[in-house]
């Protein structure tokens, strides 16, 4: 039997992935810039929240206009998804889009079903569908704009009572530290995401650069930016071994587009890490880079936008015409 086909969309504070699939595989996909964020910052929410939605219109209707035999529309998105109504209840990297409705209106301009999940527990499911063999449970970390976190519990996603399950971003590892947009101070995101990197490396002198560029620095022995991910992967893998305390799985996947310069991370990590973990989970932990290709989030998204196609209160029941 052949496997329908669907949309997953993984939307970034900066990035955008639109990408049809079929069961596993991606038969299409486009990657264009959003800037999302700065659009948040810039503007009134009303008017970001449109510049949003006609962004994704946009983008799944050239999917659509390519393959119309499509049959839901998942969309991964970061911010906390309340599980009851699936209303973006907060998003801290788009400041402003505070308990704001993204699925009727795509769904009315769509003409599909449309499920929406939180960005990193989507992906989290992707990499769980992705990994051979499978142990069960699976926890995703990813880098990017923010940090966000995933959690696979035995084979299902978990995202919590109210929607904020594994925000490993906005775990405090500096009390009254730097100010967090989810109004807090001192949380991860704002040490250890590309922007977080920044601003270590701003920190230490009077010179800014993006992440990128102190990352090019660090390749070449730059001390000061070799400073600045060191910091950064201390409080991930410090942070890292209190979750894994709690949740006690045994596998950890890294992702997201700062993944991209782990080797300069990976060994301040792994020390911190081993460091604060109890006896009894060293060693027992594997800790990998995503291999997903970048279609991890696009095709969790869309295999529970299959999942939940009948859900009430939640999608429409009536389909596109041809």
């Amino acid at each position: 039997m052949k496997e329908p086909l669907l949309v997953g969309v993984d939307v970034g504070g900066t990035n955008l992935r639109v990408g049809v699939l079929s069961g596993h595989e991606l038969v299409w996909a486009m990657r264009r810039h959003a800037g999302f964020s700065e659009i948040c910052q810039k503007v009134a929410a009303p008017e970001a929240l449109g510049a949003v939605i006609e962004t994704l219109v946009e983008a799944i209707g050239e999917a659509l206009a390519r393959y119309p035999q499509v049959q839901s529309v998942g969309v991964g998105f970061p911010g906390f998804i309340a599980p009851d109504t699936r209303l973006v209840t907060l998003s801290p990297n788009l400041p402003g889009l505070l308990n704001v409705d993204l699925v009727t209106p795509l769904r009315a301009r769509l003409g599909l079903p449309v499920v929406l999940e939180n960005d990193a527990l989507a992906a989290a499911y992707g990499e769980y569908l992705l990994t051979r063999p499978r142990s069960g449970s699976l926890l995703y970390m990813g880098l990017g704009t923010g940090i966000g976190g995933g959690l696979i519990l035995h084979g299902k996603p978990y995202s919590g009572e109210h929607g904020v399950a594994m925000e490993l971003g906005h775990l405090i590892v500096i009390p009254g530290g730097r100010q967090c947009g989810c109004g807090n101070r001192g949380c991860l995101e704002q040490y250890a995401s590309a922007g977080g990197i920044a601003l270590n490396y701003a920190a230490s002198g009077p010179v800014t650069l993006e992440s990128q560029a102190i990352a090019a620095l660090a390749r070449q022995g730059a001390p000061r930016a070799l400073s600045a991910f060191e910091q950064a992967a201390t409080a991930l893998g410090t942070t890292l071994a209190h979750v894994l305390k709690i949740v006690d799985v045994s596998e950890v996947v890294i992702g997201g587009g700062l993944s991209g310069a782990w080797p300069l991370m990976e060994p301040a990590f792994l020390t911190h890490l081993d460091g604060a973990l109890i006896p009894a989970l060293r060693g027992r932990v594997k800790v990998r880079l995503s291999n997903a290709e970048d279609r991890a989030g696009m095709l969790g998204v869309a295999a529970l936008s299959q999942t939940h196609a009948n859900a009430p209160g939640i999608l429409p029941q009536n389909k596109r015409s041809p």
